[in-house]
């Protein structure tokens, strides 16, 4: 493959950033996030997110199987304060997957209704996600071992077999792929 796309510095010190200072005792909680439930409790958040659609020559998505519920999901995560979306699911893919992506299309920008989540330790997020298609650059998927603990290509035809978590049912009904 080739080599991935140049970051920024800035690009890069945040992934360093959230990656250590994300992952204390708040698994994939980033520290701007922390302290608004350091103030709010578990009471209901609306953040912005994005979710990435990488797929592969054969039409296959690949899923990342999210430590916190068990169930296969889009690489994705909330935008950080000064990120880009952009920015934003570079730093995604590479955190939950180990991949450098490049992105495609812009799919569409989706929330309401299936986009809130109640995450195990009581804390209650809603979402607005801007969804990217992208395809791989360097890297192979690999779990990251806090967030994900397992990746696997689908075809869309299999969507409806496997155990997606709520909010990645949604956004594939929304995109017409389940």
């Amino acid at each position: 493959m080739a080599p991935g796309p140049a970051h920024s510095p800035v690009y890069h010190e945040r992934v360093s950033r959230i990656a250590t200072e994300g992952a204390a005792g708040t698994m994939g909680m980033s520290p701007f996030v922390q302290g608004l439930r350091d103030k709010i409790g578990h009471e209901l958040i609306l953040l912005p997110s994005v979710s990435v659609l990488v797929m592969d020559p054969e039409g296959r998505i690949l899923l990342v199987r999210q430590a916190d519920s068990g169930r296969w999901g889009t690489i994705g995560g909330a935008i950080e304060p000064g990120e880009s979306p952009e920015e934003s699911a570079r730093r995604e893919a590479l955190e939950e997957a180990g991949i450098d992506v490049k992105l495609g299309e812009l799919v569409g920008v989706f929330g309401g209704d299936g986009y809130e989540v109640t995450y195990p330790n009581g804390d209650v997020t809603a979402y607005v996600t801007v969804v990217y298609r992208a395809t791989i650059v360097a890297g192979t998927p690999r779990p990251d071992e806090d967030e994900t603990t397992e990746v696997g290509w689908f075809l869309p035809e299999a969507l409806q077999s496997i155990e997606l978590h709520p909010f990645a049912r949604r956004l594939f009904a929304d995109l017409g792929l389940e």
